[in-house]
């Protein structure tokens, strides 16, 4: 049971490329390729406004409202 052969994967790959034929395999590259670019750009997006200004409070956006994250301490009388 090792592991398989170039050969098997080339038989493989041309029973897929009969089955779905190459036009839908190539749509689903450019749908997966544009989706993985998609997620970077987003992920490089969030990473920039993640962090807070120079001076500024942290904050966290809770369904419309800004609650402040730092927690302060009460002094007891």
């Amino acid at each position: 049971m090792g592991s398989f052969s170039i050969w098997h994967w080339l038989i493989v790959l041309v029973i897929v490329m009969l089955v779905f034929g190459t036009k839908k395999l190539r749509n689903v590259g450019q749908d997966l390729g544009g989706a993985v670019k998609g997620f970077k750009d987003g992920m490089k997006e969030a990473g920039a406004t993640d962090k807070p200004a120079d001076g500024a409070e942290p904050t966290q956006q809770v369904s419309g409202q800004t609650i402040d994250v730092e927690v302060k301490d009460k002094v007891k009388s």
